[in-house]
Formats: structure tokens, C-alpha cells, sequence
């Protein structure tokens, strides 16, 4: 989906899907000036006539199968575990499958510059920075625990590593 720069969302977790995209749809998301794709999903969102439509597209998409990632090349592995594992993985499950009980999504198959790009809207405050959004609140804190740019791509890294073998 890197072409698009749009998520491989097939397969998450309804609930997941029903959020974000309720939050698409009230402007909780996509709506910092700063987020010109999330702009695109807000209105694509919009043509949701109502809640059971969400619910209904939200339920298509969670069945669909879950994708695969490419590995990424050059990256430390090791130091990517190890981050992943001590910031990442108590909400987003060791294997980064998600966590439906902390409605966090699955992380697993997700596209590198998607992630990368999340990653950098939280920590900017382009995304979670909306009161309403009590879980994009909490990301956004995480967002800063990283230390590096390194860091980001080894832990991204081994996220692809894992969504490779699933």
C-alpha cells in the first residue's frame, strides 16, 4: 500500500476499525492542516452515511486477510527487538498482533513509511493532540520515547521483520 500511502488495514480488529474511522468521520482525524492524508481518509469517511454503514465497512475490512510485509534491509534487528519489546510490545502484543482488550491495532504487515509517518504525526502533535482522542492521546506520549531516528527504523525494522512471517 506504499504506493498509496494508505495503511494495509485488511484484517485489524473491527473495533480498531470502527474507531478510526468514527474519528475520520467527527474530525478527530485528518483534520491538522499538517495532515494531508488523513485529510484524504476524513473525506472519504464523510460519504458514511451513518453508523451501520461504519460498522458494515468496518466488518468487511476486518475480514479481509492480513498482509504481509517486506523485511527491511540494513536495519539492527536486535536493537529493534529490544526497543520494540520494552516501549512497544505491552500494548501492541509482543508479535505486534495488537491488542484488542487495549484497542491498540496491529502493527504487523503495516507498510514502513506508514508507519514511520504515524509515528512522526504523533510525536508532532499532528495526531493525538485532539481531546476526544483518549488512545491517539496516549501514542502520542509513547511517540517521544524513542531516542533516535535510528531507533524508529530498527524497531520499524523489526516490525516488518515479524509481518513478514506471518
Amino acid at each position: 500500500m506504499a504506493a498509496t500511502n494508505a495503511p494495509a488495514i485488511a484484517g485489524q480488529d473491527v473495533a480498531y476499525l470502527t474507531r478510526q474511522l468514527q474519528n475520520f468521520r467527527s474530525g478527530v482525524r485528518g483534520a491538522h492542516k499538517a495532515d494531508s492524508y488523513g485529510a484524504q481518509m476524513r473525506s472519504i469517511a464523510a460519504t458514511l452515511p451513518n453508523d451501520a454503514a461504519v460498522a458494515s465497512v468496518a466488518a468487511d475490512v476486518a475480514s479481509l486477510p492480513k498482509p504481509i510485509s517486506r523485511p527491511t534491509p540494513g536495519a539492527d534487528l536486535h536493537n529493534g527487538n529490544n526497543l520494540y519489546q520494552g516501549k512497544c510490545g505491552a500494548c501492541h502484543g509482543t508479535q505486534a498482533e495488537g491488542n484488542v482488550s487495549l484497542s491498540t491495532p496491529r502493527l504487523a504487515g503495516i507498510d514502513a513509511a506508514y508507519l514511520r509517518r504515524q509515528y512522526q504525526n504523533f510525536a508532532a502533535g499532528v495526531r493525538g493532540a485532539q481531546p476526544q482522542d483518549r488512545y491517539g492521546k496516549q501514542m502520542a506520549m509513547m511517540s517521544k520515547s524513542l531516542a533516535s531516528p535510528k531507533d524508529l527504523d530498527d524497531v520499524i525494522a523489526y516490525i516488518q521483520a515479524i509481518g513478514a512471517q506471518k
